[in-house]
């Protein structure tokens, strides 16, 4: 069975928000698009709470994208973004929401971030995404949303991990960067991994 696994569709993630991603609203008519193609669809949901340690303004003296030690492991010091609760943590309106069965939420712990849908970044806290879609008996997992090159790709990575199919369908996300996104796809074919275009599907 495969499902598809929209990543924070949000409005802080879309042209508008503290954290866009440009191009990022051009991609949701595909995604509303490519829904009917799947028995079920699911979506994370970035929900941070307003102290959350990814936050630059939390950290004195310290700018935001700058790359500081958090807990041991490498951290980017984002603007405020998907505080719980908020319009900007909100799914886009544009996003057709009637077929999403479930909506998992990450970066809930104000200590470490979460990138990943399946993990935090430190792998330390699951959130129940693996064991779900197994429950569901998904073997084959399409992902789009954003941004590739952070939280859909590590959570296509950390997919290939708990020994799904995961293939990226490339013309449904947006980078950040775009260099940061070549060396992801890359990762991601490495890894076993796959990449299409929406079209490609069935």
């Amino acid at each position: 069975m495969k499902a598809l696994v929209i990543i924070d569709l949000q409005n802080d993630f879309i042209p508008g928000g503290s954290l866009a991603v440009h191009g990022g609203d051009e991609i949701v008519p595909i995604i509303n698009e490519l829904q009917h193609k799947f028995d079920l669809v699911i979506a994370t949901q970035d929900w941070h709470p307003l102290d959350h340690s990814s936050f630059a303004e939390n950290h004195s003296g310290n700018k935001e994208f700058e790359v500081i030690k958090l807990n041991g492991i490498d951290q980017t010091l984002w603007p405020v973004h998907c505080v719980q609760n908020s319009k900007g943590a909100a799914f886009s309106p544009e996003l057709n929401s009637e077929k999403i069965e479930a909506i998992f939420r990450k970066g809930t712990n104000k200590e470490i971030d979460s990138y990943s849908g399946f993990y935090d970044n430190a792998h330390l806290k699951s959130t129940g995404l693996s064991g779900y879609l197994k429950d569901k008996g998904v073997t084959k997992l399409y992902f789009c949303g954003l941004a590739a090159d952070y939280c859909v790709y590590y959570s296509i990575m950390d997919a290939l991990n708990e020994g799904f199919e995961a293939i990226l369908i490339e013309d449904a996300t947006k980078a950040i960067s775009e260099e940061k996104f070549i060396e992801a796809k890359k990762d991601i074919l490495r890894a076993g991994g796959g990449i299409i275009i929406s079209k490609e599907l069935d």
